[in-house]
């Protein structure tokens, strides 16, 4: 499966260097993806330039007509684009449908909320003066994505980006390029105008160096490292880009004692163990008040080991393959770390290495502390610790003890305790009782170090249109 560049409305790049896209799960050849470099990401920002004025022009029902084609088409296709994408990301089949599903969902709220972009009247401070608010689109948007969520990650940018009027030139991981060139042919079929969706693959250094440095391209949409994302913030300011980032994640669990165990653990599982623990919100760190810290990690460890790791495309697979040996080995170390300074591991603490796959084990670490890596650095793998707390206090010091503030979760059915723990996290999702709070709906993104901006919901409208203040004189 040979896949090319995007731009202009042609697929094009036969004669560029490819790059293989392999299998985590068993290192055999999904498929080959053109390596653009700085001539052809000047040709798709040239081309998104030349799209802007009359795609900003159409009306936000003319947009959404566009979009409500390319959901219509995902729907229709799902199982195609679940397979694609657990063939180049290994997570498990009923996982792919379900962020399919999610992806889409992205692209039929904005298809929506494009039409509630609201201007306003402001009353005015003369009889002869007329004071308004204008929203227009922000410009060209340069989106760029991480492996992990290889389609809800494109979506959450793509629908509103489209929505507002803005022209979008996505660039994908090395890891998974199949599943954004899928929903790129989705969005040809859909009968988007040339220019307004652009794809690029390859180098990320060139691709991201060439977007960076053009004054067309007025915004830039990243999810990824905190390291990746302070590197673009800081080229960003030589045009002054607007930016949006949603960045690295270390999230806390704090589970208090008067917590419905059987929910708790259940939401704790979904959180933790989806996608193998490779996702950005996923629970990193437990802390459970000592009162029922022994019955806590005795329910963990036994929904836990009824997990079932291998390959994704297998029927009953719950746990996937690790993307890359360097995922792996972070992993391995994180519990070794612990193990060796005093944490007890209750269930798995392997890892399987097939040579050209890696898997883990589902992994519960109890009695961990703050000296060990795993409670400050983010795991990105199935494994949780727990440590003991002794307060709600407690919970909430060593929770906002991180300069991550992605995402956090409590675990308590008392309401005023649950309120004093949301209002004392500093994190930009809280899921309360919830292990899996996302939802197109609703505003996502961190504080401190996690990001800046937010994706989904009306903020994540807002985050690609300006606001024009007109004062006239009658």
């Amino acid at each position: 499966m040979d896949k090319l560049l995007y731009i202009n409305g042609e697929w094009t790049g036969n004669n560029l260097e490819k790059i293989k896209v392999l299998n985590p799960a068993d290192g055999d050849l999904v498929g080959t993806v053109a390596s653009a470099g700085k001539e052809e990401t000047r040709a798709a920002i040239e081309s998104a330039h030349e799209a802007f004025g009359p795609w900003a022009k159409l009306t936000a029902y003319d947009r959404a007509a566009y979009l409500d084609k390319l959901y219509d088409l995902m729907i229709e296709q799902k199982e195609e684009i679940a397979e694609l994408m657990t063939r180049e990301m290994g997570k498990p089949m009923k996982e792919s449908l379900g962020e399919v599903q999610y992806a889409a969902s992205f692209i039929k709220w904005f298809a929506e909320e494009g039409k509630r972009v609201y201007g306003r009247t402001i009353p005015a401070s003369a009889e002869n003066k007329r004071m308004q608010v204008l929203k227009q689109p922000v410009g060209v948007v340069a989106a760029i994505t991480p492996w992990n969520f290889p389609a809800a990650m494109i979506t959450r940018k793509l629908g509103p980006a489209l929505a507002a009027g803005c022209p979008i030139i996505i660039k994908p991981p090395k890891e998974t390029p199949l599943t954004a060139i899928k929903l790129v042919e989705l969005c040809e079929e859909a009968g988007f105008p040339k220019g307004v969706v652009s794809l690029l693959t390859g180098s990320s250094s060139l691709i991201a160096g060439e977007l960076m440095e053009s004054d067309i391209v007025k915004k830039i949409t990243f999810t990824g490292s905190t390291e990746v994302g302070k590197m673009l913030i800081e080229q960003s300011a030589k045009t002054v880009k607007n930016v949006s980032m949603e960045l690295g994640g270390h999230a806390p669990s704090i589970v208090l004692e008067d917590a419905d165990l059987e929910k708790t653990v259940k939401g704790i599982i979904a959180s933790k163990f989806r996608n193998a623990g490779q996702t950005c919100i996923c629970i990193n760190r437990v802390y459970v008040h000592e009162k029922i810290y022994d019955e806590f990690t005795k329910k963990l460890v036994e929904e836990t080991s009824r997990l079932k790791v291998g390959n994704g495309l297998e029927e009953g697979t719950d746990i996937g393959p690790i993307i890359n040996r360097d995922g792996y080995e972070k992993i391995k170390k994180h519990v070794d770390n612990a193990v060796e300074k005093g944490a007890e591991c209750l269930l798995g603490g392997k890892g399987q290495d097939e040579g050209n796959a890696c898997f883990f084990e589902p992994t519960v670490l109890k009695d961990v502390n703050h000296d060990m890596l795993i409670m400050n650095e983010e795991t990105f793998g199935p494994v949780i610790p727990v440590q003991k707390i002794t307060s709600d206090e407690e919970g909430i010091k060593l929770a906002n003890s991180s300069p991550f503030g992605l995402a956090a979760y409590i675990y308590t059915e008392s309401m005023s305790r649950g309120t004093h723990l949301v209002e004392g996290l500093n994190y930009g999702v809280i899921g309360w009782n919830d292990g899996v709070p996302s939802a197109a709906q609703a505003p996502f993104g961190g504080l401190k170090e996690s990001g800046i901006g937010r994706e989904g919901g009306t903020e994540g409208m807002e985050a690609y249109l300006e606001t024009k203040y007109v004062s006239i004189v009658i």
